[in-house]
């Protein structure tokens, strides 16, 4: 015979409520996952671009800093700043400099100048 409903447990009626909302919270909290996902993602470019930004204009004042070094060491704008500043520097007499020379040592015959000193030290 028909069973009435009013006699039917409360758990019978509890697990499929049960399954759906399980099934909702899932959905629910992928769907959120996927949009906190997709900000990263786009934080993260954003910051990325304003980095290669701050490369690019890091780059330009290295390379402009560069080339205001190499004009400040060439020998016209060093002899401007001495003139400038009374500093009272000639160049050089012939007399003035001293030229040194290097011997150089005759190696024994069959030996190298790394062999010699390995074999002294035996």
């Amino acid at each position: 015979m028909a069973k009435n409903r009013k006699n039917q447990s409360a758990a019978i009626w509890f697990g499929p409520a049960l399954k759906a909302s399980l099934i909702c919270l899932v959905i629910a909290g992928s769907a959120v996952g996927y949009v906190w996902q997709k900000g990263e993602i786009n934080r993260l470019g954003r910051e990325i671009r304003d980095h290669k930004a701050r490369l690019s204009v890091l780059l330009k004042d290295n390379q402009r800093l560069a080339d205001q070094i190499a004009i400040l060491h060439s020998p016209v704008m060093l002899d401007q700043r001495v003139r400038e500043l009374n500093l009272g520097l000639v160049p050089l007499q012939p007399a003035q400099v001293v030229r040194l020379t290097d011997l150089a040592v005759p190696a024994a015959e069959g030996r190298t100048g790394l062999g010699s000193l390995a074999e002294q030290s035996d």
